[in-house]
């Protein structure tokens, strides 16, 4: 099926170099965070919210470490995805354009791991603070900024794809 695709081995911008220590060093220090403060966490946190931010489901603390564990998951698995960009879909892709079309695949998958992961990172924070009574939910602009940044940064990346044919 890939046959026909050309297989060249791309280079990491400095910006995608640059995201990832971000969110590998933001990961890690919310780690070490929950490590040291465990014991000061409440037993329960908000598991789910609603459209609004507002907790609407609980579960035990224990559920922070899904959440991350889910992130992380998620993280390494489109990591190795970015090594592979000629097993994507792509539209009108020739020899001509294959690398810029392969960079620009590249940091849309960059773009979306490393903003999904620190997303996971605060909302596992913004359930600690809920839970604490310091915060009442994600906040009502919380869907709003993932959608745009998920959702914008994808048509970004796609209509950048369309126009470079």
């Amino acid at each position: 099926m890939y046959t026909n695709r050309p297989v060249i081995q791309v280079k990491k911008t400095l910006f995608e170099r640059l995201f990832n220590m971000v969110a590998i060093v933001a990961f890690f220090a919310w780690m070490v965070y929950l490590v040291v403060d465990w014991a000061s966490i409440p037993e329960r946190i908000p598991s789910h919210f609603n459209a609004l931010g507002e907790p609407d489901g609980w579960s035990s603390r224990g559920f922070i470490g899904v959440i991350l564990f889910i992130g992380l998951i998620q993280w390494i698995g489109l990591s190795i995805l970015e090594r592979y960009p000629h097993v994507y879909n792509y539209l009108h892709l020739t020899e001509e354009n294959a690398e810029w079309q392969y960079k620009n695949a590249i940091m849309m998958i960059n773009v979306l791991k490393n903003s999904i992961i620190l997303f996971f990172i605060f909302i596992s924070w913004q359930s600690i603070q809920v839970a604490t009574g310091a915060a009442d939910g994600l906040g009502k602009e919380f869907l709003f900024i993932f959608l745009v940044v998920i959702l914008g940064s994808s048509a970004f990346f796609l209509l950048r794809s369309v126009r470079k044919r």
